[in-house]
Formats: structure tokens, C-alpha cells, sequence
């Protein structure tokens, strides 16, 4: 599907909705695939859990990383193959691992000793990956404190992996959601690296090495509107050159994966809102700003509005004259805004309520983070879009 197709499917859209273009995130899957040849993708399903976008990629080889027993069971049920769900959450109660197991997964990620220990008693002889901590440095979303342990206590959690009957498999990394920097992937290679040699001292090799997520969408706008321009042939070249690195102190042959999320969807998704009010009220200091409510915010599809801005597209005002409006949700919560430090966006000074207002590259997290129902304001349904097919289908709960 192209654009275009996109953009039809959005004016046909009567009321608000997120739209999701599976031919374009099928294509950009093609091309993941292409870029890192040999190297097995599973789909991080949170950046968008919808059945037909798991089950659309499942039948194109993807795996998929989960995060709870509820994103395994959903997996399974579009279509999964046990054998390819990772359950790469590293926070993870005996309840859920319990759940996990029985559900037939095998794969685990760890990063301490004592979430090691649980997986040996409650998931016995699975493989474990231990996640190495990085900085996040140059994302946008660094992920840098809650998972992720050092060299040091990645070596003593895989021995005690291999003490307790476990296969100790392989390493993993996440370098930050929306990676922008080529620099990040070579510092997160050198560190796999160090935990691989270490290891070998130890006696234990590695099968595996999972890269994790970070992989950018390409057509988000930063805080001031202007269009973030990730370096992707870039970043693809520092994971092939990082990967012949590791294989070459690899002392076995190492099979690698990646967990992207937001970089297969995120350019492939939109919301067909509409305009609540446009505003204009004078400021405590005198001066005056306009305000534009959108139907949805926050709550309700755009949360990552904390560090980024999407493009919105006004149909019925395409020559209208545009003053600058700060932009915000329908909720009385004062969070529900367009954050950042960017200022206001230039919008139609003609604007109405219940104007059409397309928000592009929505496609990640604008289905996982709603709510169900902040203020009253109910999640939004959505829709899969394909180039000679449109399939209509409720929002999950």
C-alpha cells in the first residue's frame, strides 16, 4: 500500500479511529530482513498488540518478544509459534514464570541472581539470556535504569544459570528506544564482547546473541517540528560490522536476533481525530496563545507527545490561513498536552469543532498506552487498511 492509500483510507474514516497500514508494515519488515540478512526478527508485539499486525508478521517468519503470560497467550492465539515467543521481560513474579512455562515457552531473559533462581525452579531446563545494562545514550526513550546488569554480574548469573540445570543461550541488549546514534550500537557490541570473552574463561559459550530493540521510525518530528533524521544505513552497517566482530571471539558459531517494535509500525499507522475547540485567552502576563484540543491526547493514543510531535494533516483547510496554537487533548488534566520544549504548532485560524485532523505516524504505542477511559474519553477503535481490503475491527480492552 502506499501513502496515498493511506491518506484515502483516512478521508473515508467518519469517525475517530487509529488506522493500520499492514502492507507498509509487512514491506518494512522485507526490508529489516534485507538489511541483516540471517539475523531472526522478533516482533516486541507491546509497540502494537494487534492480532492481524502478529499474525500478518508470524506469517513472514517473525517471532515475536513478550513481556507477560497475557502478550505469550495473545501470541499463540494470532498464530505464534511457541518455539518463537521470547519471554524478554526481565521483571517477572513465580506466578509468571509459572504461567510462561506451561504455556510451552522456553526462552527467558534474566539479569540477577535471584530472577535466575526462580526461573530454575519454576521453568526447569529453559535457555536464559542475561541482559547487559547500556546508557541509552542517543535515544529518545533510554531505558537505561530499570533491566540490564553489568559484565561482572552477567558472567555470575549465566554460571548459576548452567549450576541449576538451565542453558545459559546467550546475551541480549536494549540501546534505548528510537536510537539516533550509530555511537550507541558500537558501545552496546564492545560490551557484548567483554561478557562473551569472560564468559569463555568460565567455560560457558554462548549460542546466541539478542540485540533488542531501538531500531527508529523514520518520519516522527521532534519537539520543535522539524523532522528527526535517524542515520538507519548507519545503524544498519554498525550491526553487521558489530556482528562480524562477535563471531570473530565467538568460540562457537553465534546465531543473533533483534526484537524490533516501533521501527516496523510506527510509520504505518495514523488516527483519524477531529477538532474538540480551537482558543484563544489572554496569559497572566498579558500576552495571548491559542490553544487547539484534539479529540484524542494523551490517554488516548499520543502519550510519547513527551518527546516528540507527529505531523497533523487538516483536510478541510488544506490553503487556510495558520496562526500558531499550542496543542492538547480533550482531558481537564493539564499533562495532556503537547510537551517539550518546542512551542506551538502552526494550525488553520478556521479551524471548527469536529473538523477532521489526521495525526501521522502513529502506528507504535498509540494502541498499547491508551487507557480505558481517563475522563470518560474511551479508547480509540481501530482499523486494518490493505491495499484492496479494508477489515473494521474493535479496539481491544
Amino acid at each position: 500500500m502506499s501513502g496515498t492509500d493511506l491518506m484515502a483510507a483516512l478521508a473515508a474514516a467518519s469517525t475517530d479511529r487509529v488506522l493500520f497500514d499492514l502492507d507498509g508494515i509487512r514491506a518494512t519488515y522485507r526490508n529489516l530482513t534485507d538489511e541483516l540478512p540471517g539475523v531472526e526478527v522478533k516482533f516486541a508485539m507491546k509497540a502494537c498488540p494487534v492480532d492481524e499486525v502478529i499474525a500478518g508478521l508470524a506469517a513472514r517468519g517473525a517471532g515475536v518478544d513478550a513481556a507477560s503470560p497475557g502478550e505469550i497467550a495473545q501470541a499463540l492465539s494470532a498464530g505464534v509459534a511457541v518455539s518463537d515467543v521470547h519471554f524478554g521481560n526481565t521483571v517477572k513474579s513465580d506466578q509468571d514464570i509459572v504461567a510462561a512455562y506451561r504455556l510451552g515457552v522456553r526462552d527467558f531473559a534474566t539479569d540477577s541472581l535471584e530472577d535466575v533462581t526462580a526461573i530454575a525452579r519454576h521453568a526447569p531446563g529453559s535457555r536464559v539470556f542475561c541482559r547487559l545494562a547500556t546508557d541509552g545514550a542517543g535515544a529518545l526513550w533510554p531505558l537505561s535504569r530499570k533491566c540490564g546488569c553489568s559484565v561482572p554480574d552477567a558472567v555470575r548469573v549465566l554460571d548459576r544459570a548452567r549450576q541449576l540445570g538451565l542453558k545459559p543461550s546467550g546475551l541480549s541488549v536494549h540501546i534505548g528506544s528510537q536510537q539516533m546514534s550509530t555511537t550507541a550500537w558500537r558501545a552496546a557490541f564492545d560490551r557484548l564482547a567483554d561478557a562473551i570473552v569472560a564468559l569463555r574463561g568460565r567455560g560457558i559459550a554462548l549460542d546466541h546473541v539478542n540485540l533488542g530493540g531501538g531500531l527508529p521510525a523514520l518520519t516522527y518530528l521532534d519537539r520543535r517540528g522539524e523532522p528527526l533524521r535517524p542515520p538507519l544505513s548507519g545503524i544498519f552497517e554498525a550491526i553487521r560490522s558489530g556482528i562480524g566482530h562477535l563471531r570473530g571471539v565467538s568460540p562457537v558459531p553465534l546465531r543473533f536476533l533483534v526484537e524490533p517494535g516501533r521501527h516496523l509500525v510506527a510509520d504505518h499507522g495514523a488516527i483519524r481525530a477531529h477538532v474538540a475547540r480551537l482558543t484563544s485567552r489572554q496569559l497572566l502576563d498579558g500576552g495571548q496563545e491559542r490553544w487547539l484540543y484534539l479529540s484524542c491526547g494523551k490517554f488516548n493514543g499520543l502519550y510519547e507527545t513527551d518527546q516528540l510531535r507527529y505531523r497533523l494533516v487538516f483536510p478541510a483547510s488544506p490553503a487556510a490561513d495558520f496562526v500558531p496554537a499550542m496543542i492538547a487533548g480533550p482531558t481537564c488534566d493539564s499533562d495532556d498536552a503537547f510537551g517539550g520544549d518546542g512551542g506551538p504548532v502552526r494550525v488553520p485560524r478556521d479551524l471548527r469543532s469536529g473538523d477532521p485532523v489526521w495525526i501521522m505516524a502513529c502506528g507504535a504505542y498509540s494502541i498499547s498506552y491508551m487507557t480505558r477511559g481517563f475522563n470518560g474519553f474511551g479508547p480509540l477503535p481501530y482499523e486494518i487498511v490493505q491495499a484492496h481490503d479494508r477489515e473494521q475491527a474493535p479496539c481491544p480492552a
